[in-house]
């Protein structure tokens, strides 16, 4: 039976539990047109109440992809020409909780904090490549 994909994910991280959605959004322009595409991932530091949440936010722009039809499945986010990565896999949530962390972001701040998922990209994409060639050669 499919996963129902509104629906929040668990994610364990050294030890702490994180709940994760992903969404997307648009804002609307004078004449009701869809602008300013944007997938939100969203990690909130579990029980509730011990963190404010997370959210990494990847807005569409010139060289840079995020999910709003063919060819893109609802999860890629990515550079034209360069890392990607898709948003509904748990290796590549981790990634960017990791990096977020190594840049500041602490679990425990009681307040929300919203991060630019752009910078976050490039070494999240790097440290998943360098995860899969270690398991490749332990294969």
């Amino acid at each position: 039976m499919p996963r129902h994909g509104k629906k929040p994910r668990r994610l364990v991280v050294d030890g702490r539990v994180y709940m994760w959605t992903m969404r997307h959004s648009h804002r609307r322009d004078h004449d009701g047109r869809s602008v300013d595409c944007r997938q939100i991932l969203t990690l909130s530091p579990q029980p509730a109440g011990t963190g404010g949440p997370l959210r990494i936010v990847f807005a569409a722009g010139p060289r840079r992809y995020v999910p709003g039809g063919a060819p893109f499945g609802s999860g890629d986010v990515g550079f034209t020409q360069g890392a990607d990565l898709n948003l509904h896999e748990p290796g590549a949530v981790r990634a960017l909780l990791d990096m977020a962390r190594a840049r500041g972001w602490q679990p425990d701040e009681r307040r929300a904090v919203e991060l630019d998922g752009w910078p976050l990209l490039e070494a999240a994409a790097a440290s998943r490549a360098g995860d899969a060639a270690s398991e490749g050669r332990r294969g």
